[in-house]
């Protein structure tokens, strides 16, 4: 296979993974503010909204890993392992969130009164808490050392990934706090299931704008240069 082949198959791959990853953090930096705009239990609009918009977040990464798995492999076959590493988590950590979704529209379509579902759906606290922080953090590792190793990103891809992954990490000891959600480090506080929660959409944006802005990645399948090549 030639290089120019290569190029220009990878190129709508890129494209698209590149814009599923910007429109991605796009939607999720407007869905977390509208966790914050009520005191006390929110109208059922304002949750199902939110949730209703995590839905196509979450879709939108699905297509986002799944194009990162597949332009790993591209550049670089020897990492494909890490790529579905990389992939795995990322459906793990869009599994539970859908559960979680799913416990706290419930209480929300259920309750005759307006509630807080961050408090009331207790079985949400570890899926977007716990849980989440260390999906997310396998996520991150892995995608950003095969992002790397692999020549489709510059070390950078990997290093802030680290440095990501490491911060969500702290917080899955958050359990053993309560569950008061005022309270920046609890099993379901805002800082845990919101701020935290949210950096890696911002190393994705990173991620989607690499691609689109350097439309060929230093190394493709087949390319005599490439990093699985000068291995072998």
């Amino acid at each position: 296979m030639s290089y120019t082949a290569s190029r220009s198959d990878g190129l709508p791959l890129r494209r698209f993974t590149g814009v599923t990853g910007v429109a991605f953090t796009v939607l999720q930096v407007i869905e977390v503010p509208l966790y914050f705009v009520h005191d006390g239990a929110p109208p059922d609009s304002n949750v199902l909204t939110r949730i209703v918009l995590s839905l196509v977040v979450l879709v939108l990464l699905l297509g986002f890993v799944t194009g990162v798995r597949e332009l790993v492999r591209r550049a670089d076959p020897a990492c494909g392992w890490v790529a579905d590493l990389a992939y795995g988590a990322a459906l793990a950590y869009i599994a539970v969130t859908f559960v979680a979704h799913s416990l706290q529209a419930g209480e929300v379509i259920a309750a005759a009164e307006p509630v807080d579902p961050t408090i009331t759906a207790e079985g949400s606290y570890l899926l977007y808490g716990s849980i989440g922080r260390i999906l997310t953090a396998v996520f991150l590792v892995a995608a950003g050392y095969a992002a790397a190793r692999s020549g489709l990103l510059p070390p950078w891809a990997a290093r802030s990934a680290y440095a990501i992954a490491l911060i969500n990490l702290a917080f899955a000891p958050s359990l053993y706090f309560g569950n008061d959600t005022g309270q920046f480090f609890s099993a379901n506080g805002w800082g845990t299931t919101a701020v935290i929660a949210s950096l890696y959409a911002y190393w994705v944006l990173a991620f989607g704008i690499a691609l689109l802005r350097h439309r060929n990645a230093r190394h493709y399948a087949g390319r005599p240069e490439s990093a699985s090549e000068n291995r072998r």
